[in-house]
């Protein structure tokens, strides 16, 4: 079926929604300003009026993804204690990349156009990323180094929260011969380690490949 004509007062949306179905047939690769007029049926400069080139439309769809993301994480219910809070935090971001795949693959998967030229999109990563950071900073207080340690566990947290969800939407561990019981235990043992990691902690005088064993 044909699209309705697009209103002026429309144009905007329309682009993104074009330009998101773009994304999802073709990848973010194949994204261009003429492939979304075409899927418009409007004139190729149509679009032009509203984002100054391919870069600004794809910065401004990353930006809606990290508004939506960090959205999502703030609607979770908080934990009683600052570890389950975490544990429910990680939970809300694994249910967020397997129910969006394109928009988490969108925002952590795809070369974010030049930072400098899209501020907003910066914000609302750093927004996004500080409902975890500020949650660490509250747990290890103010002391000299402490926040320099909550940004570390952030990142801990963060990168092997990832490694778990990319594995699961490039579909890997369903072809590697496990139990499953293994595939049933996976994240909830994730978290505990997680968990465990961060009770056990590594002196902050000490790098961790430095830390006893």
């Amino acid at each position: 079926m044909p699209r309705a004509k697009v209103k002026p007062a429309d144009l905007k949306e329309a682009c993104v929604q074009a330009a998101r179905e773009v994304i999802a047939e073709h990848g973010v690769e194949s994204l261009s300003m003429r492939d979304v007029s075409r899927k418009l049926g409007i004139s190729h400069q149509a679009p032009y009026r509203h984002f100054a080139s391919r870069d600004h439309l794809l910065a401004d769809i990353m930006r809606r993804c990290f508004a939506d993301f960090a959205l999502h994480l703030d609607q979770r219910t908080p934990g009683v204690e600052p570890h389950s809070d975490l544990e429910g935090m990680g939970e809300a971001y694994l249910a967020y990349a397997e129910s969006k795949p394109l928009e988490y693959r969108l925002m952590f998967g795809t070369p974010w156009p030049e930072p400098a030229q899209h501020p907003d999109l910066v914000k609302h990563a750093v927004h996004a990323f500080n409902i975890l950071r500020d949650r660490l900073r509250g747990m290890h207080g103010d002391a000299p180094g402490q926040r320099i340690q909550a940004d570390l566990d952030a990142l801990f947290i963060w990168s092997t929260l990832h490694g778990m969800a990319s594995i699961k939407q490039a579909n890997v561990m369903q072809h590697l011969e496990l139990e499953p019981d293994v595939l049933d235990r996976f994240k909830a043992d994730l978290m505990a380690k997680i968990d465990a990691a961060l009770a056990g902690g590594v002196p902050n005088d000490s790098p961790p490949w430095k830390a006893e064993r």
